[in-house]
């Protein structure tokens, strides 16, 4: 049984004392612990190493505590595994050698076996939760198949991804081969994790805000909406999507647990968009952790006033930036714990 299940019930909709706590990218680069295991190991080492994927994972359980563990990994371990070159460039990002460009390119992509390409990321969880002893839940997740398609046609991040969205509107054909493949090893991959031990997952819709709502729901929307009702009789599924509150509504009707919400949209619209219902989490300007403690710890019991504490799992609106003093994390965790006190 779980110490601390304040996370997972927000995400059932009970009623909490407080909201749960937890921070994208809380396993990482704002941390010296992490820095120190950086200088000394490439990333994909760290992601493919369970040891060291489950001590980054556990890193800021011990020093800031939210409410829950989000495992670390990174969502381009899908692309490798079926059989897409993936490298990780210093001060670069992730880089595609050979991007798909043709339907040729599309039928060399494969549907892998799991447990024999990405059995590494379940030896991670099992290890994990040994070492998080039940405190708090452990999140696993995936990139949005959208997501994934733009970085494995862009072949790099992009402002714009217009390499990408051409290849989808000049050859839809090809497009939804791709993607319902990548959708078809998402489904398989998170349903491992959850076996292997997670308590819920996120699918992570990075690349979302870049289509028309139209374009989203027939591009990135209907994908992810295939994992969410495969994933959702197994573990709870938050969905967030990056600039994507115009399709609120349509995600609020769908069988996700959660929707994750940027800081481009208010908490009073993005309840009104998702329809009231759903629980919520987000959304904290990421750069606002720069502020002076007294005024994150004052913004934060606003947010969470605006929200309401139930149905609502605070988050930042994006990952935590690289730059952000470990105590200035620590006091946006600490302000939602001391919240009603």
């Amino acid at each position: 049984m779980l110490k601390n299940d304040l996370f997972l019930k927000a995400l059932k909709g009970e009623t909490v004392q407080r909201p749960p706590v937890w921070m994208m990218r809380q396993a990482g680069r704002y941390l010296p612990e992490f820095i120190a295991l950086r200088d000394k190991y490439d990333f994909f080492t760290r992601c493919q190493t369970p040891e060291l994927a489950a001590e980054i994972t556990v890193q800021p359980i011990r020093r800031i505590a939210p409410d829950a563990a989000i495992l670390f990994s990174d969502i381009l371990v899908v692309p490798q595994a079926m059989g897409i070159e993936v490298l990780m460039k210093e001060n670069f990002g992730p880089f595609i050698p050979n991007p798909i460009r043709s339907l040729a390119d599309v039928h060399r992509v494969y549907v892998p076996d799991i447990q024999e390409s990405l059995g590494y990321v379940m030896d991670a969880i099992k290890l994990t939760k040994e070492m998080l002893n039940d405190e708090v839940p452990l999140i696993g997740f995936a990139g949005s198949p959208w997501t994934i398609f733009c970085y494995a046609v862009e072949g790099k991040g992009s402002k714009s991804f217009d390499t990408a969205k051409g290849f989808a509107f000049s050859n839809p054909a090809a497009a939804h081969t791709l993607l319902q493949k990548i959708t078809d090893t998402t489904i398989l991959y998170l349903k491992e994790k959850v076996k292997a031990g997670v308590d819920a997952v996120q699918i992570f819709d990075s690349w979302g805000g870049m289509l028309s709502p139209v374009d989203y729901q027939e591009f990135s929307w209907k994908y992810i909406n295939q994992i969410v009702e495969a994933l959702a009789d197994h573990a709870p599924v938050i969905v967030f999507g990056k600039g994507c509150w115009f399709a609120l509504g349509e995600m609020g009707k769908s069988r996700a647990s959660a929707l994750g919400v940027d800081w481009t949209c208010s908490p009073r619209n993005a309840r009104y968009l998702s329809g009231g219902n759903i629980t919520l989490q987000g959304n904290f300007d990421p750069s606002r952790l720069l502020s002076p403690i007294p005024t994150i710890k004052k913004m934060v019991h606003e947010m969470i006033d605006e929200f309401g504490k139930d149905k609502y799992v605070v988050n930042l609106g994006h990952g935590i930036l690289p730059n952000i003093p470990v105590d200035h994390a620590k006091a946006f965790i600490d302000a939602v714990k001391e919240y009603g006190n």
